[in-house]
């Protein structure tokens, strides 16, 4: 006997409130088992293009975290440089990761790029400003010790992924980080899928609240001094902004960037990208036009 629609309704409803305690309880195992495996280096180390080789490890200063690895090609002269940041909520994460270096060390090696990925020290000990810092500690670094690797100091663009996203973006907009670290001006910045650009505004409703309340905290002026928004002036570098058109926050806080840069004379640029946050970062390198055009931006700021 069929059920009356309404009747089936209420069946209906009931299993689904039955299953949104476990569809919850899989969510927040799957964002653990992220988390976990985040603070984890890669099983093994990133395959290289033939005639590569990898420098591990670099200190860049006193603390363990603040180290890099460096990716040669085989070939070096000078050479470009790629300075990448991972991700990880500020809290997590590793230069070695899975998803880092593998597509983009394919890529941009055999083109004779010279790639870094760096360290930063995390949350709780560390807030973001001062992660920013370190991002401009191991920037002097690398165009300190260029020349050891064949490579030039003075075309470095730097890259990197959600947390590290927002770390770049605000090293690319505020000169006085870049500066004090006693580095020289990067060419420019390719963020990567970051909702944190206007922190103020992101911190009004986060889409992570956990994670962003933990690493931003609760006073204002720590988020206005963290914000790439709010610290960009006319001496910010060109940046392009991937960003996810499947989030809502990560491509209209790049054109809002945008758009206050080109008040200042600032070129920078959105790319919106129908791949996942994950998959923004992980693809990068593979053969698509995705990857063309970050290329393409990439050696335009290095000519």
């Amino acid at each position: 006997m069929t059920p009356h629609p309404w009747l089936r309704t209420g069946l209906l409803a009931c299993a689904l409130l039955a299953a949104l305690p476990l569809a919850a309880q899989t969510f927040r195992e799957r964002l653990q088992e992220m988390r976990d495996a985040s603070r984890q280096p890669a099983a093994r180390a990133p395959a290289l293009p033939a005639g590569a080789r990898a420098m591990r490890d670099v200190a860049y200063g006193d603390d363990p975290r603040q180290r890099f690895d460096v990716y040669l090609p085989a070939q070096p002269k000078h050479a470009p440089i790629i300075l990448f940041v991972h991700g990880g909520g500020w809290a997590n994460g590793n230069k070695d990761n899975p998803g880092v270096v593998e597509n983009k060390a394919a890529y941009w090696l055999p083109k004779g790029y010279i790639l870094v990925s760096t360290n930063y020290r995390l949350r709780p000990d560390t807030a973001p400003l001062d992660q920013a810092r370190d991002v401009a500690r191991a920037l002097a670094a690398v165009q300190k010790r260029a020349p050891e690797w064949n490579g030039d100091a003075s075309r470095v663009v730097l890259m990197g992924h959600s947390a590290g996203a927002h770390l770049i973006a605000l090293v690319g907009a505020s000169s006085t980080l870049w500066r004090d670290a006693g580095a020289t001006q990067p060419r420019g910045v390719v963020s990567l899928d970051s909702g944190g650009l206007d922190v103020p505004q992101t911190m009004q409703r986060p889409p992570l609240p956990g994670i962003y309340q933990r690493a931003f905290g609760s006073d204002r002026s720590d988020w206005i001094a963290a914000s790439p928004y709010h610290q960009l002036t006319r001496d910010a570098v060109p940046m392009l902004f991937v960003c996810s058109s499947r989030r809502k926050d990560a491509c209209p806080q790049g054109r809002a960037m945008a758009d206050k840069a080109k008040t200042l004379g600032v070129p920078m640029e959105v790319l919106p990208e129908d791949l996942s946050h994950g998959d923004v970062n992980r693809d990068l390198g593979l053969p698509s036009g995705y990857t063309n055009t970050v290329d393409a931006f990439v050696r335009k700021q290095l000519q």
